[in-house]
């Protein structure tokens, strides 16, 4: 007679977090590559007027769900402190919700339009994957350096491209709108510079974490 196997351990909160998390992980970078592909397919073909209309709806939802990292930082489900979440967060939705979708005549048909969700999605396709894996304990290692590199270069191409919609919506838009704007933009200096460095700092962090790793197994070998 077959042995019976005993039953498998019970999940303990742990093991539900970390479910959890690597399911809203993955679902959010299935969203933005489904948001970097439209654009990528939807720029050359149809052309720079369409890439709102194709994606504009998609992007504002998905950015939306974004607000459930908030309330990860804020319980502490994540590692990320909850002021640079925040800023990140809120300052995507307002160009979403409060730029883009308000004044879509002066902002969705500009090139800067189309940059910012290039810079967007594809620095959140990778952010996102790693989570995943981070969170299967094994992170592959073009996936890490694409982590802690790329934001060299889309991070300054999505704020330009942000403060430059911004920008283009004042120009319609009359007093006190027109001075909310210019408030808008002269916050973009300080905030940029506190999630620049907060990514430099976090690159640093994992290049010698990577580095240790690397003196380990030179030891063990």
């Amino acid at each position: 007679m077959a042995q019976e196997r005993p039953p498998p351990p019970p999940l303990t909160g742990t093991d539900v977090a970390k479910e959890y998390l690597s399911a809203y992980n993955s679902v959010c970078a299935l969203l933005w590559f489904s948001i970097l592909g439209r654009v990528v397919l939807l720029v050359p073909i149809t052309g720079l007027e369409s890439v709102y209309g194709g994606a504009g709806d998609f992007v504002k939802w998905t950015q939306t769900v974004a607000i459930l990292e908030m309330i990860h930082s804020a319980f502490g489900l994540v590692r990320s402190p909850l002021l640079t979440t925040s800023m990140q967060i809120a300052s995507r939705l307002l160009l979403v919700w409060g730029v883009v979708d308000q004044f879509p005549a002066e902002t969705s048909t500009s090139p800067f339009y189309s940059s910012m969700l290039l810079a967007w999605s594809a620095t959140e396709v990778v952010r996102y994957s790693y989570f995943v894996f981070n969170l299967r304990g094994s992170v592959p290692s073009f996936l890490t350096w694409l982590r802690y590199n790329m934001f060299y270069i889309l991070y300054p191409v999505g704020i330009t491209s942000e403060a430059v919609l911004v920008w283009k919506a004042t120009q319609s838009t009359g007093e006190p709108w027109k001075w909310i704007g210019w408030g808008l933009l002269a916050l973009y200096v300080p905030g940029s510079y506190v999630l620049y460095t907060y990514m430099i700092g976090q690159r640093r962090k994992a290049m010698k974490g990577k580095q240790a790793e690397r003196r380990n197994r030179a030891v063990t070998h």
